[in-house]
């Protein structure tokens, strides 16, 4: 397929999604009510806001596959599950068929243990489900499941088993949105240069840039997302050469500690309640890969983070990346 044809695809899908979207009863997130969603759960077709992503992304993406409407690719398949299923109201139809007397859904201000509560409820334990389509065990075969939905329904939603074990859900409380902006005098890798990409990583959590093809300079500015769970810890950055024909080089690793701008954001609030100035700083040391001095900023209403960081273990590089933080509260 020609650059061209690729270029068009994307853009057929992405016009496919948006088309979706704009439909009246996807124009509110299908877990609180909230206006313009700007997420959704791929597998299970339903867009939601930015509060009710952050409890889907706890379930783990065997129950609930998180994406951006904006900022993720998506592929034509996960495009396709969306519309096939019908967006809010067909999802709603049948996650919501049967709510209990007494229980009710969660709304834009409700908070996150509500929130969480009625989530899993919905999907993970799939309370509200008519009670011929309930998976009562894990022992219980799902082609009663799949006989009363039709099969590429079924498929779409990837019901799980609620008979997994509950105890490891982990709790978020904000989501880390990671700019990968530039390398700089990167290793050589390849005979004369390398052809570089970045695995961001938290926790479990990883996600990666585009590969740039013969380039010890290069320029990205793409954003990535990550859940920051309540317990968490720093943020690995490794670089590495995309080799076709054998394993990738190591071209450096660094890390970033988030406490910094996480409680230097966490004391002023509501960010959009200020103009724009510093709030905090993550000071260079021996014991970090800081260039300078990290300063940490509301800007536009937004808190952020601009850090210039020295690849280890590695004869060279320098790798430039900004932090925005994006808390579930607010």
């Amino acid at each position: 397929m020609s650059r061209l044809s690729e270029l068009q695809q994307v853009a057929s899908g992405k016009r496919r999604l948006k088309d979706l979207l704009l439909q009246s009863d996807n124009r509110f997130c299908a877990d609180c009510g909230a206006p313009d969603p700007k997420w959704a759960s791929a597998n299970i077709g339903v867009f939601i806001c930015l509060k009710c992503c952050g409890v889907h992304r706890s379930l783990g993406t065997h129950i609930s596959k998180v994406l951006s409407v904006t900022l993720d690719e998506w592929s034509d398949d996960e495009i396709d599950a969306m519309i096939e299923v019908g967006g809010n109201l067909s999802a709603n139809s049948i996650y919501e068929a049967f709510l209990p007397e007494g229980v009710s859904k969660p709304g834009p201000n409700s908070s996150n243990e509500e929130r969480t509560r009625f989530i899993r409820s919905k999907y993970e334990l799939q309370e509200f489900l008519k009670p011929s389509l309930r998976i009562t065990s894990g022992k219980t075969s799902s082609s009663s499941l799949k006989s009363s939905l039709s099969t590429n329904l079924f498929d779409s939603f990837q019901i799980p088993s609620v008979s997994q074990n509950l105890d490891g859900i982990v709790e978020f409380m904000g989501i880390l949105k990671v700019k990968v902006i530039k390398g700089t005098n990167l290793a050589i890798r390849d005979m004369m240069s390398s052809d570089p990409y970045v695995i961001v990583a938290l926790g479990k959590q990883t996600a990666q840039t585009t590969v740039m093809k013969s380039n010890l300079n290069p320029v990205w500015n793409e954003e990535l997302m990550l859940s920051v769970p309540q317990d968490f810890g720093p943020i690995k950055l490794s670089v590495f050469d995309h080799d076709t024909f054998s394993a990738d080089d190591i071209m450096g690793e660094a890390e970033i500690d988030i406490q910094p701008l996480i409680t230097s954001a966490m004391a002023f609030g509501d960010p959009e309640m200020f103009g724009n100035m510093q709030i905090g700083k993550w000071l260079k040391s021996n014991d970090n890969a800081l260039v300078d001095d990290s300063i940490i900023n509301i800007v536009d209403g937004k808190v952020k983070q601009e850090i210039s960081l020295k690849l280890q273990n590695v004869e060279s590089g320098e790798l430039q990346v900004e932090l925005e933080w994006m808390p579930l509260d607010q």
